[in-house]
């Protein structure tokens, strides 16, 4: 039984195998957490073993989490995108108050030919009435008819309504406003943090609400290696959005602490944010002279955020628990030291 978060160690299940929960997010329902994610149990770095579905996971404390299975399941046909040779990457669960659906946005690249073609990227929409039963995906396509990388989606807990937070790649952040039932986007966005390509292209946009102010931390894009994350904040959720730049106080290696975000919850009865990162290259592998991520080992990295007025921070922590931030405000105490 775990009964706090230590950052970058192994963090196993209640079964005591290594959580499969990456790229994911957490959401709150009817007082239960639960945590969806990239199923990684079978990659290696020389089996071409992209993923094996999306897993889930539930809890009561955050800390504890019980196998529910695998809720998104791999085909064993290659031309479907949940093939486990092809690129399924950062499945995220929204829940649909209206229409009393889970909704699993997720991205793809690749087709059955060039499965690591990384130059085809795409969505994919799943859904169940169940969180815990398997999903059906219902599409495929391209928002806005763009080529769409990382992505988080948001729905606004006054008004219901969902929005679509992606990398257009290797360009810009895009905002979408979702339609009603969370299946597309309605056709209004916005574009932010503009960049000439990798390694300064924006990707991994976590973005998250506090306040009035919207927040988005992204990440570089330099694959598996990790490099440094960047805040940017606006007052309206289609900007514009102030750069904020680094976002990880004694960030030493510009790394992110060997890690990068994607996604950010909000616990439902505290101002606390959690920033839910992935450690990539928690094991490597030499293979013909390059380094490899053996992601089948990945972990991750649980940190809380801070703020200094409206500008977030995110600190280094051997270990923290929930109730360090017991009727606190998350006011950055770095600034009082």
């Amino acid at each position: 039984m775990y009964n706090s978060f230590k950052p970058g160690q192994p963090w196993y299940d209640t079964n005591g195998n290594l959580i499969q929960a990456h790229g994911g997010n957490i959401i709150f329902h009817e007082g239960i957490f639960y945590w969806c994610g990239e199923n990684k149990e079978k990659t290696r770095p020389d089996n071409g073993i992209w993923h094996y579905g999306v897993r889930l996971y539930s809890s009561k404390d955050l800390y504890n989490w019980t196998d529910e299975g695998i809720v998104f399941a791999p085909s064993e046909d290659k031309s479907d995108p949940m093939h486990p040779l092809r690129i399924m990457d950062r499945p995220h669960i929204i829940y649909n108050k209206k229409n009393k659906q889970f909704v699993m946005w997720v991205k793809f690249a690749g087709t059955a030919k060039e499965p690591e073609n990384w130059s085809v990227q795409y969505m994919g929409i799943a859904v169940s009435d169940d969180i815990t039963k398997p999903f059906k995906m219902v599409r495929t396509f391209h928002p806005l008819g763009m080529q769409t990388g990382d992505f988080d989606v948001y729905v606004d807990p006054r008004d219901g309504k969902g929005y679509f937070i992606a990398d257009r790649v290797h360009t810009e952040v895009i905002i979408a406003d979702l339609t009603e039932d969370y299946l597309d986007v309605t056709g209004n966005y916005s574009s932010h943090l503009p960049e000439d390509g990798p390694p300064f292209a924006r990707e991994a946009p976590a973005f998250c609400v506090r306040k009035n102010h919207y927040y988005i931390i992204s990440s570089g894009t330099t694959g598996y290696m990790p490099n440094p994350s960047r805040a940017a904040a606006g007052r309206m959720i289609h900007g514009p959005y102030e750069d904020l730049r680094e976002v990880c106080l004694d960030d030493i290696k510009e790394t992110s602490f060997d890690c990068q975000f994607c996604s950010i919850f909000k616990h439902p009865f505290k101002d606390l944010y959690i920033a839910v990162g992935d450690r990539w290259m928690a094991k490597t592998v030499e293979i013909n002279g390059e380094l490899r991520a053996d992601t089948s080992e990945a972990g991750y990295i649980w940190l809380p955020i801070y703020f200094h007025g409206d500008k977030p921070y995110i600190m280094w922590q051997e270990e923290w628990k929930l109730s360090d931030f017991e009727d606190k405000d998350m006011h950055c105490p770095w600034y009082e030291m």
